[in-house]
């Protein structure tokens, strides 16, 4: 039987490591996207111990320059296979600061990063997951894209453009076969970022783990048809909710 293949843009050491693990494990040939080989190096380990029979490729891609997203996604479509699971795990800054204090090229920068980037990836995937009538495109977000931020408004900006953005494709499409799905993660990811921001306060009860929030994107893919989600949300059992 052959392997299905599954893209995650956005593949670093903290959650796309997990995703690549998961996946991998699961049956799918793995293409890895990031800005540098060496950033993707821990999630390319990863995904060659799950399955070492799995074909693992590293492709250059910056979410900032849109083509080079849909380039490489198409490279690896020829190289490995059609895209069955398409994640989009790429996020813009913290930058914290009022409202007025936002630059135009700051508030450019956001929309190209969550919102271009994210439309360059489904631009590249969906004609192909349409045409087969299966496949299936992740977003990773947050709660800010469901609320506006007096102290970090370029984050919610840009989130609240990804899910508008997710709902549109979902609207249009899902009739065509292709599941489109937002998951907000309302909750800190026990990533080495967020450890060494915590140092020794950190509680990882409260975290999330990014191998259970990796077997919830897997799980999400794996829905039936007739109960698809476009909008899931994740958190720890802990997780004081912020909305």
């Amino acid at each position: 039987m052959s392997r299905q293949v599954c893209a995650i843009i956005g593949a670093g050491d903290g959650l796309g490591q997990s995703l690549a693990r998961k996946f991998a494990a699961n049956g799918f040939d793995i293409a890895l996207m990031s800005r540098s080989e060496t950033g993707s190096a821990a999630a390319h380990a990863a995904a060659r111990e799950a399955a070492p029979d799995a074909v693992v490729e590293f492709y250059k891609v910056d979410a900032m320059q849109p083509e080079t997203v849909e380039q490489g996604l198409r490279a690896a479509a020829s190289a490995i296979g059609p895209i069955d699971v398409l994640i989009y795990n790429v996020r813009g800054g913290m930058n914290a600061k009022p409202p007025l204090d936002m630059t135009y090229q700051e508030m450019r920068d956001i929309y190209e990063i969550e919102v271009v980037g994210a439309h360059a990836a489904a631009r590249a995937v969906m004609p192909a997951m349409i045409e087969r009538r299966a496949g299936t495109v992740i977003y990773s977000s947050a709660t800010a894209a469901l609320r506006g931020s007096g102290t970090n408004p370029l984050y919610a900006i840009g989130k609240f453009g990804l899910r508008a953005l997710a709902q549109s494709l979902a609207k249009a499409y899902a009739r065509d076969g292709v599941h489109v799905v937002h998951v907000r993660l309302d909750c800190a990811l026990d990533v080495p970022l967020v450890r060494q921001y915590y140092g020794d306060k950190i509680k990882p009860e409260q975290m999330s783990n990014t191998d259970d929030v990796a077997e919830s994107y897997l799980w999400v893919h794996r829905q039936p048809r007739s109960a698809w989600s476009n909008e899931i949300e994740i958190r720890p059992y802990t997780e004081e909710w912020t909305f």
